[in-house]
Formats: structure tokens, C-alpha cells, sequence
């Protein structure tokens, strides 16, 4: 039978100031306590900004544009229910829904586990299940405790039936094979071993990938975050990294092979609380830089 720490288990089971609902927390009050029911109700809250053609609905640009800016729970929320106050665990009309990304329905399945007191936190990574064959697409899932099972894999996205047919998906949308999502820090040491090709990894995009070594890094930093309870959008950075691989220097591959070590496998928890903490290069300080998609780059103050 698995074991979580007390201290771990108390810390994944607490809100973060991302994944706290604040003053909005009696939406809670009827939601369903079991992780699959938790992963429906998310799902159908939300559609990703890629999602249009797939539900054949035109995505408004103001809200392809500026729903996704959306860093905290709460003002996800406030969205929801600005467009429709049905209860959450309400499948709400395609035209209602947040429209967000990958991080985004990690986030709220992980604030509703953190409600009922299930351990959760999200990982950033690459899932080889979207896109082409033999390329891992960025993507940001929610790993959670069972306590028969340990920590397993959710991907609410795939809670949905048309989704799971459009994409082919063979598996079990709440444990999902770590070879078909690989946590950032797995996929850097397959590249620096060798034994993968960097510009297999990345975020297909119209204008051409961005793949890379340096993109592989940038994730590992998001990972270690997270695990730190620090939720950030994906186009957040800080610290140590580089913008290309022609950027990245021995001491850059260095710090990520050690940042990597402790967010693989059986993570630790004080080796993965440790290392953010003391290690001002992967730290997430009090303002960062958001390279926002649509909206350009701004200095950004996060929360307490």
C-alpha cells in the first residue's frame, strides 16, 4: 500500500493562491466528491482555445484573447458564472464555457481535489497523444493521490466522449500512462542521455514550432513551481533559461539536470520544496514576465 507523508499530503490537499476559490468557495458546496465525477464537471466548464472547429463554435476573440490571462482560480470562476450561474456541476452550452488551455482545466480539477481533500497538484510536460506521431505537444495535466494506487495522472481534458474519440485516446483519462505524458524533467533527461530528439518536444504553432532544448527546460522550471504549489501561466517566465538553443550554455543544462533529478519518478517532497526554495535561478519571485500570446509582454505582480 502507498504512503504519503503527512506533511506532503497536508500541503497538496491545501489551496494555493491560484487554486483557492477565495470568497467563491460555496460554488463548491455541490460538487461531487470522486476525482472522475471532479474531472467531468471541470471539463465541461471550459473549452480550450483550440477547441472551436471541434465543437463548431467561433470562439469570440476577446475571450481566445483574454480568458486564458486568467491566473487564479477565483477570477475563473467569476467568468463562469458571469455567462451562466447554473450550479457548476452543470454542463454548461459550449458559448458559456471558459475558454482556456491545458493548464487551465488542470487547475480547476486540482482546486476541486484540494476541496474534498484529496492530495493534487498539476505537472507540465508533453503528451504524445495530440499531435503527430513521434512529437510531444506542451500540455499540463493533474496528478493526484489514491490511496490504493499512489499518485496518478488526470487529464480532464480527455473527460469529454467527442474528445476522447477525436484524438484516438486507448487509455483511462484518470490514469494516464506516464509514456504518453512524460513530466518535463523525464523528457529533458531522455535528451540529454541522448535517447531523444529535442525537436520532438515543443508547442506546434502556424508561424512554426517552438522545439527545443531551451523549451524542454523552460518546462522543467514550470514543473518544479507547481510542485511547489506555484501555479503559474505557461507563458510565465523568470530566472534562469534561455530563448533558443543557441542560448543555452553548460551551467543553464547543469542547473536543469539538477532540477530535473528531483522532479522525476518518486518525487521527493522536502528535495523538490528545497531546491525551489533555495535556488534563486528556478525560484518564482514576487513579479514575473508574461509573454502573453495574444496580449504582448508585461511585468506581472503574482499574489501572495
Amino acid at each position: 500500500m502507498p504512503c504519503l507523508a503527512s506533511d506532503a499530503a497536508a500541503f497538496y490537499a491545501a489551496q494555493s493562491p491560484f487554486s483557492d476559490p477565495g470568497d467563491l468557495t460555496p460554488l463548491y458546496a455541490a460538487l461531487p466528491s470522486e476525482p472522475r465525477e471532479l474531472a467531468r464537471v471541470a471539463r465541461d466548464l471550459m473549452v480550450h482555445r483550440m477547441e472551436g472547429d471541434l465543437f463548431t463554435y467561433a470562439i469570440p476573440q476577446d475571450r481566445l484573447h483574454n480568458d486564458a490571462e486568467t491566473r487564479y482560480i477565483d477570477g475563473i470562476l467569476r467568468i463562469v458564472t458571469a455567462r451562466d450561474d447554473a450550479p457548476l456541476s452543470q454542463r454548461r452550452d459550449v458559448g458559456d464555457r471558459f475558454v482556456g488551455v491545458c493548464r487551465d482545466f488542470a487547475l480547476l480539477l486540482c482546486s476541486f481535489l484540494r476541496h474534498v481533500g484529496i492530495p493534487a497538484r498539476i505537472r507540465s510536460g508533453f503528451a504524445d497523444y495530440f499531435g503527430a506521431d513521434g512529437f510531444h505537444v506542451d500540455h499540463v495535466v493533474t496528478e493526484y493521490w489514491d490511496p490504493t494506487r499512489g499518485w496518478l495522472l488526470a487529464d480532464p481534458e480527455l473527460a469529454d466522449p467527442l474528445v476522447v474519440e477525436t484524438h484516438k485516446v486507448g487509455f483511462d483519462p484518470m490514469d494516464v500512462p506516464r509514456d504518453r505524458f512524460q513530466v518535463a524533467g523525464d523528457a529533458w533527461q531522455q535528451i540529454r542521455a541522448g535517447e531523444a530528439d529535442p525537436k520532438s518536444y515543443g508547442l506546434p504553432l502556424p508561424d512554426g514550432p517552438l522545439v527545443g532544448e531551451w523549451f524542454v527546460a523552460g518546462n522543467v522550471r514550470l514543473d518544479l513551481a507547481a510542485l511547489n504549489k506555484v501555479e503559474t501561466l505557461l507563458w510565465d517566465i523568470w530566472g534562469v533559461g534561455a530563448s533558443s538553443d543557441r542560448e543555452m550554455t553548460d551551467t543553464i543544462r547543469k542547473l536543469y539536470d539538477r532540477a530535473a533529478e528531483v522532479t522525476v519518478g518518486e518525487v521527493s517532497y522536502s528535495a523538490a520544496r528545497q531546491l525551489f526554495e533555495e535556488n534563486h535561478g528556478l525560484r518564482t519571485p514576487r513579479t514575473v514576465t508574461s509573454l502573453a500570446p495574444f496580449n504582448g509582454p508585461s511585468e506581472v505582480a503574482l499574489r501572495d
